[in-house]
């Protein structure tokens, strides 16, 4: 049916005409994001450069009973930024300023279209730490990272984003903007509604600008790669360097199909007669980094390891922590359609979990590669398959139903990074029952009751 024209020429009136597309090839790269198998041509695509112009587009939206879905480097793998039939894509990646570094409160506010990456490096050059790095990190934005409650590979020692987000600004459905939060390390008064913002997917309103906690900087970090001939054996090495008292800022695996696909990918000299490979890092002081990798070099050995490599240097530790990085990217080369998941559950299931995967890929007849932050229990089985074989398909579709089954089973969750947009939302209500899923309900019709805000994600 498409957008009226006057909606359109209102739209052109707000952000001008060169920020307002409608073409369909202009549309086409706005129709799907990260998540395979998904995609819906939008109405027209928006780029907003104030909360003053999203402001104005809600209204308009809201007026005319229009959807809005919030977009930023579409990175996103459940399906949460692609667009629902006649939609407006809210595209923030022109509001790509960091505002201010204030070395004093340990803060930084900055608006939504920054790069995860870019954010990062604002916060080394002066010495201070945004720890969460999701591996999109170069491209994503961090209005992604907030909408998503994204995670990443420091997730086990630092948390995911929601640990590190003090304030924000926020445009609901109806035009009308509040800031939530401030740099006070305490504040307890009223709800914490920042909180409620964090991971709602863009159905609740509009984050146009961000205040993040920052750290010090860690003095030092070591990264090793250990490599197993069995996964269970792995899996046992990470329990252990838990029961140890060490929480590496990094504890990552990778299992036999992703070391080759990632070997083949970026030619980093990865052993290739293994099992399952741990990426570990432990950041700190000198000292207590040198103390802890000795340790978990003991520890893996005794767990019978088949080799152990120790970085000799930043670059070398980069380096190795790029297997893990590339990881996607390189099962990605192996088939046409690449769907990515994260089942997550507790780090004393996660042999049960990997074995699980194992037999369902067996069961089904499908390849599967399996990596993720072994550290917190979030899992990554990633089927290579062919969107065009429908057959197949139904195959891939069968066996995630039998994994998220079985991380519901195991006390774990359907999604422990990616959130559940489109791909997920008939998981969700057998995870958290009526009653949950009710209140959820509830929370979003006070505050969008015409239901403008991303239609169609999370749940009906």
């Amino acid at each position: 049916m498409g957008l009226k024209k006057q909606v359109l020429e209102a739209l052109i009136t707000l952000v001008g005409d060169g920020n307002v597309l409608t073409r369909r090839e202009d549309l086409i790269p706005y129709s799907f994001d990260g998540t395979a198998a998904l995609k819906q041509l939008p109405g027209c695509v928006v780029f907003a450069s104030s909360t003053e112009e999203i402001a104005s587009i809600l209204k308009l939206a809201n007026a005319n009973k229009i959807g809005v879905v919030t977009r930023g480097s579409g990175t996103g793998l459940s399906g949460g930024s692609v667009p629902s039939l006649d939609a407006i894509v809210l595209c923030t990646v022109k509001m790509d300023s960091i505002l201010e570094v204030d070395e004093k409160n340990l803060t930084l506010l900055t608006e939504p279209g920054v790069t995860t990456l870019k954010l990062s490096q604002a916060a080394e050059a002066v010495g201070l730490f945004y720890p969460p790095d999701p591996g999109s990190m170069k491209i994503s934005t961090i209005g992604g990272n907030v909408a998503e409650n994204s995670g990443g590979l420091r997730g086990l020692k630092y948390g995911v984003t929601r640990n590190y987000v003090m304030g924000m600004e926020v445009v609901l459905p109806q035009g009308e903007v509040m800031w939530l939060g401030n740099k006070c390390v305490k504040d307890v008064a009223g709800y914490s509604l920042k909180d409620l913002f964090v991971g709602s997917e863009g159905t609740l309103g509009v984050i146009t600008k961000i205040l993040l906690r920052l750290i010090p900087l860690p003095a030092a970090k070591k990264t090793m790669v250990a490599t197993f001939a069995e996964m269970d054996r792995a899996a046992e090495a990470v329990s252990a360097i838990i029961a140890a008292k060490i929480i590496p800022c990094t504890l990552e695996f990778l299992d036999r199909t992703t070391i080759h696909c990632v070997e083949d990918f970026a030619k980093i000299g990865l052993p290739l007669d293994c099992e399952a490979l741990l990426l570990m890092e432990t950041d700190g002081h000198p000292a207590v980094v040198a103390e802890e990798a000795e340790e978990m070099e003991r520890i893996c050995q005794e767990q019978g390891c088949v080799e152990l490599r120790v970085a000799k240097d930043a670059a070398e530790g980069d380096k190795l922590a790029s297997a893990r990085r590339s990881a996607f990217s390189a099962l990605a080369r192996m088939a046409p359609t690449t769907i990515l998941e994260d089942a997550t559950v507790p780090r004393s299931e996660l042999a049960t979990m990997i074995r699980f995967v194992d037999q369902v890929a067996k069961k089904y007849a499908l390849k599967i590669g399996t990596f993720g932050h072994m550290g917190d229990g979030n899992l990554h089985p990633t089927f290579l398959t062919d969107e065009r074989n429908t057959d197949e398909i139904h195959r891939v579709e069968e066996a995630f139903k039998e994994i998220f089954d079985e991380a519901i089973r195991l006390g774990g969750t359907i999604t422990g990074e990616h959130g559940i947009g489109l791909a997920k939302k008939s998981f969700l209500p057998s995870f958290l029952g009526e009653v949950q899923l009710d209140v959820l309900r509830k929370l979003r019709a006070v505050l969008d009751p015409a239901g403008i805000l991303n239609p169609g994600k999370m749940f009906d």
